[in-house]
């Protein structure tokens, strides 16, 4: 309890940490890649216990809410990047990679983030739910206007093992937290902040193997795609939160502006061919690293957001 009380304190530099044993241990980063869903499975887990299957599922108007964010997110902004793209006639692999991100539903561990910034994770881990089981459905445009990103089908495939994974976990949480955690003191509370971040610092580890190779191997291609990363994270970020709370929702300001920047790209590493997903690899690493960063680089800018 101690030592989870102890890494609640110090979430953040967990999660640097996890950064920097991941680009600096590639032999460790490579043994760990089978074992991310896993991973993914156990924070979903705490994320469900954390927060409670009423605060969790909230109102009809927020499922359907989330429905229509999912639709914007998921099926309008990379539409319109698809349409930007060909209008420039700009093609590769960074159109590519940002075309996935935006089609992607959000990252497993949104609400351990938006946790860590300090902000109600329920709406992240509802859009979660909701963007991941839609996801079926709101790649078809993408892919019809895309169709070199590979076989529709096995999308679909890899959405519906994704779907069954967060719904095991965090049924699992709920079924816990409604029967013997129904009260939990604010130390358990606290302990299981500490064991969300543990667990995040440790996935990110796997996350970034081909992010330490690159350092030596070609430089100047893990810079731009580092610049390319940060710019599409951190931009979605912040003008999803400032959106937001100019319709004066503040409170879902921070947790859909933190699902609006970090989506799941990896989920189509196991649902696309090599020829499309290879190239894509150093991009995937690298954007872990906004992705991890963005309790510590937008934390305050989440604070004031909701305030």
């Amino acid at each position: 309890m101690i030592l989870l009380r102890f890494a609640a304190l110090h979430g953040r530099a967990i999660l640097i940490a996890g950064l920097v044993a991941g680009i600096a241990l590639p032999g460790l980063a490579f043994a760990m890649r089978p074992w991310i869903p896993e991973l993914v499975a156990a924070m979903l887990f705490v994320a469900a216990l954390r927060i409670g299957p009423r605060a969790a599922f909230g109102a009809a108007r927020d499922f359907g809410a989330a429905v229509g964010i999912a639709g914007l997110y998921q099926v309008v902004f990379p539409l319109v990047a698809i349409m930007v793209f060909m209008a420039f006639g700009w093609s590769g692999v960074f159109a590519t990679a940002i075309i996935l991100m935006l089609a992607a539903s959000p990252i497993s561990g949104s609400p351990n983030i938006t946790l860590m910034t300090g902000n109600d994770p329920a709406p992240a881990l509802r859009q979660l739910v909701v963007g991941t089981a839609l996801l079926p459905l709101t790649v078809i445009p993408v892919f019809w206007l895309t169709p070199d990103l590979g076989n529709l089908a096995d999308v679909f495939a890899a959405a519906a093992r994704l779907l069954a994974l967060i719904l095991a976990a965090t049924g699992l949480g709920f079924a816990l937290r409604a029967t013997i955690l129904r009260a939990p003191a604010p130390e358990t509370l606290v302990a299981i902040d500490g064991a969300s971040a543990v667990l995040m610092g440790v996935v990110v580890i796997g996350l970034m193997s081909a992010v330490g190779p690159a350092i030596f191997d070609d430089p100047a291609a893990l810079a731009l795609a580092l610049v390319v990363v940060f710019a599409a994270n951190f931009g979605l970020q912040i003008a999803a939160a400032i959106a937001l709370r100019a319709t004066h929702r503040r409170h879902l300001a921070a947790p859909l502006g933190i699902v609006a920047g970090n989506r799941n790209i990896a989920l189509f590493i196991a649902a696309l061919p090599a020829t499309v997903t290879d190239p894509l690899l150093l991009f995937i690493g690298c954007y872990q690293i906004p992705m991890y960063l963005t309790p510590i680089l937008l934390g305050r800018f989440y604070r004031e957001t909701a305030a």
